[in-house]
């Protein structure tokens, strides 16, 4: 008995650390106080010469960045510059492999700590839109989770975590996170592994390539919202688009 009323308790206390902006500062106030410690030591290298310094750390290097970006994922620190510069550690193809791992790997992590916090503590950290989010997941499984992750409607902390709490299967929620991550991941890197020849045509097909990703993503969002602002009829209800978010699903018996 005291066990059930200890959970609760608990699951509040993670989720203020994990919604508390500390521990993101701290993990960013790590990386910087890192990297300048390597510039103070080393100097500012070329891209060429920091890639070799990598490579001769064998796995390590890539290990403890996957590691990084994972912890990161879960304390909800946005990773657009360490996908970026994971570009330019490890180069276009090393780098994508090591965020998409590490940022899978963040995914699942969330996507357990969520379910372990259960449903009411992860409501708290993500919002209101949990019910939507359930009904989309548990309609489209696999597909739902690969256009979340291809077209953001929804933010990736609401994803993570809402996803343990709902229908959504943790294999199709791996499988899917993966792959729609993927073209996001491969641009981003690009973009940093080619950062100092903004001329090339690997910078300007990366930049290409994300624009377009930003605006697919800004069109569905628009589409979405000028959906959810119309009345919902039985017939759009069961062919509507896929990308749009179901209404709320109406509350659960106890029973």
């Amino acid at each position: 008995m005291t066990d059930e009323a200890n959970q609760p308790a608990a699951a509040s206390r993670l989720v203020r650390i994990v919604g508390s902006p500390w521990p993101r500062l701290v993990f960013l106030v790590v990386l910087l106080a890192g990297a300048a410690t390597l510039l103070a030591t080393q100097g500012t290298p070329d891209v060429a010469t920091l890639r070799d310094r990598v490579a001769a750390t064998g796995p390590w290097a890539p290990l403890l960045y996957i590691a990084g970006y994972a912890l990161g994922t879960v304390l909800l620190v946005p990773g657009v510059l360490l996908t970026a510069a994971a570009g330019a550690l490890f180069g276009v193809v090393g780098g994508s492999v090591v965020v998409l791992v590490g940022a899978t790997l963040g995914a699942v992590a969330s996507f357990l700590l969520g379910r372990l916090l259960g449903r009411p503590a992860v409501e708290r950290l993500v919002g209101g839109r949990l019910h939507r989010l359930d009904r989309f997941l548990a309609r489209r499984g696999l597909i739902a989770v690969i256009g979340l992750r291809l077209v953001p409607l929804v933010p990736f902390a609401l994803l993570n975590y809402g996803s343990g709490v709902t229908a959504v299967r943790l294999r199709d929620y791996a499988l899917g996170s993966a792959i729609g991550m993927t073209p996001g991941i491969v641009a981003y890197t690009a973009v940093g592994g080619s950062l100092t020849d903004p001329t090339s045509p690997q910078f300007l097909a990366a930049v290409a390539g994300l624009a377009a990703l930003t605006l697919a993503g800004a069109a569905a969002a628009r589409r979405a919202r000028r959906r959810d602002s119309r009345p919902v009829s039985t017939a759009e209800g069961t062919t509507g688009s896929a990308w749009r978010l179901p209404p709320p699903s109406p509350p659960r018996s106890a029973s």
